[in-house]
């Protein structure tokens, strides 16, 4: 995905953590959220944001595709 494409996770529990990684030299936590089962959140890559983790059963879907993840 290019910087400024949108992204959508659905958390399908309770208590799903999404966190935004930074770019550049040293990658750092700059940013997170708690999802609750059936939240959805839009999120983008940005020129600070270059990698997403996910903790907890959700579903991703992307220009790419769509994946969920394990229990």
């Amino acid at each position: 995905m290019s910087s400024g494409e949108y992204f959508i996770i659905k958390a399908e529990e309770n208590g799903v953590n999404v966190i935004g990684l930074t770019r550049g030299k040293d990658t750092r936590f700059h940013h997170s959220e708690k999802l609750d089962q059936g939240e959805v959140m839009i999120a983008q890559f940005t020129e600070h944001t270059s990698a997403v983790k996910i903790r907890g059963k959700a579903k991703i879907i992307t220009p790419l595709g769509e994946i969920r993840t394990e229990e």
